[in-house]
């Protein structure tokens, strides 16, 4: 995943630790069982500098931990070290219940004949996720609005509530936010980089990773960070968040706000586009007036590229819409029910879609009978409001709206608007060069 904040200082706090370690005032302590296959194999070591002049440093993994050789005191060096989030000993007796039985397990497996262990594998399989859970069970992460959320929770919206990887929750940036936000600190430099005593780090710094950070930092942080610079910030909205503050205390969280939390020197107004709420996907924000200035400027003049997903109820060959094609809508804003808008031939804004014709799939409702659905690429010409929602629910359109459009649809409890805003494309306000990014569609 892309790095939530910039490296360059906690990177500088990275090379004195490791420094630090190769001239031993630094030690890196073993204090649980090391597996052959990871001994001597190193560690990664992560930092952050906070807003107050705070440093952070810490090790990924609970079998390790650093300390400082006698006498040397972490305030002779400005930073602190940051434990697990679970200790050791907590996850060690999460484990203790099945932990024997997955060992015998494991000798008889592998002193039996490969086509007779079916049911011993089965069993240890079984008994390895419950211990997974009692461990994962253990761990909540204090998050960017100061909520508190267990990794449970976190599973369920980002993985399905499957189980995450093995050492989700034991990497360098989980613990450093973590710890951050726990103790009211703004980070605004984290890095982590690879250091082996074989192999000793040239300190490059590595982001976090996709497979068990990809899952958390996104929840902690309350954003999904596809790209970030001085300039500007790319994120992956997710469904259900409004892009820009509503009025009324009710309506404050949203994309622009959690990005003025995470990042204080961020323009007041840093939106240059919006999603509906929604809507997920591929959504803009500048941090300079500059920036932002320059990206309107290319909206507005036609020249940002986008796609989007969705999947519209029915079939739309039935209805004889063919594969592919334009259309040139007239809307605008129905007054009286607000914020619906309306077909207008007179008055009405064009609005500029075009469109093809994916897929015809099944599609299960959280409750409710499976059903034939379209899925759809679209490419709007313009930026009217609730465009592609109009352009298929409307009579004048596709005369059939998007699965969950509360709007112009209908939405079961449990469902979200299955629109999705796929592929961006523009121009760096800075340096000019053509960004593309691509979200795939969550559903």
């Amino acid at each position: 995943m892309f790095p939530p904040f910039p490296q360059d200082k906690a990177l500088e706090l990275c090379k004195k630790i490791s420094s630090l370690i190769d001239s031993e005032i630094i030690r890196i302590k073993n204090i649980s069982q090391e597996s052959l296959e990871r001994k001597n194999q190193g560690i990664m070591i992560g930092a952050m500098t906070c807003a107050d002049g705070t440093n952070l440093a810490t090790i990924s993994g609970i079998s390790h931990i650093m300390t400082f050789e006698d006498g040397a005191k972490s305030e002779d060096f400005n930073f602190t070290f940051v434990p697990p989030v679970v200790p050791a000993a907590k996850i060690n007796q999460a484990l203790e219940q099945n932990d024997d039985r997955i060992h015998e397990l494991t000798r008889l497996i592998n002193a039996s004949d490969s086509n007779e262990n079916g049911s011993l594998v089965s069993e240890r399989k079984k008994l390895t996720s419950q211990s997974l859970k009692k461990v994962y069970d253990l761990y909540e992460f204090c998050c960017a609005d100061k909520t508190v959320r267990s990794l449970s929770s976190i599973c369920k919206e980002r993985i399905a509530g499957k189980l995450p990887p093995t050492g989700t929750g034991e990497c360098c940036a989980p613990k450093l936010l973590h710890y951050a936000y726990s103790h009211n600190l703004t980070p605004i430099s984290m890095c982590e980089v690879f250091y082996s005593k074989e192999n000793p780090s040239k300190a490059e710094p590595c982001p976090p990773c996709d497979e068990r950070c990809g899952i958390i930092l996104p929840a902690m942080l309350g954003l999904e960070i596809l790209y970030r610079d001085e300039h500007i910030i790319v994120v992956n909205k997710q469904s259900g968040v409004l892009s820009v503050p509503g009025r009324g205390p009710d309506k404050q969280d949203c994309i622009v706000n959690r990005v003025r939390r995470l990042f204080p020197q961020c323009i007041e107004q840093p939106a240059v586009h919006r999603l509906d709420m929604e809507t997920s996907g591929l959504l803009i924000l500048a941090f300079t007036k500059e920036a932002h200035k320059k990206i309107n400027r290319q909206f507005e003049d036609g020249l940002v590229k986008k796609q989007y997903i969705a999947l519209v109820d029915g079939v739309l060959a039935k209805k004889g819409i063919p594969k592919e094609g334009q259309s040139e809508l007239y809307f605008r804003l129905d007054i009286d029910n607000r914020p619906h808008q309306i077909w207008d031939s007179v008055y009405g804004k064009k609005a500029i879609t075009q469109w093809k014709v994916l897929n015809v799939e099944d599609y299960t409702p959280p409750e409710g009978e499976r059903r034939a659905v379209t899925r759809v690429l679209f490419i709007p010409h313009t930026g009217r409001t609730h465009q592609l929602r109009l352009a298929c629910a409307d009579s004048h359109g596709f005369g059939t709206p998007i699965v969950g459009d509360t709007l112009y649809g209908t939405c079961i409890q449990g469902e979200r608007l299955m629109l999705h805003a796929t592929h961006i494309e523009f121009e760096h306000p800075a340096t000019g060069q053509t960004m593309v990014f691509d979200s795939p569609a969550p559903f």
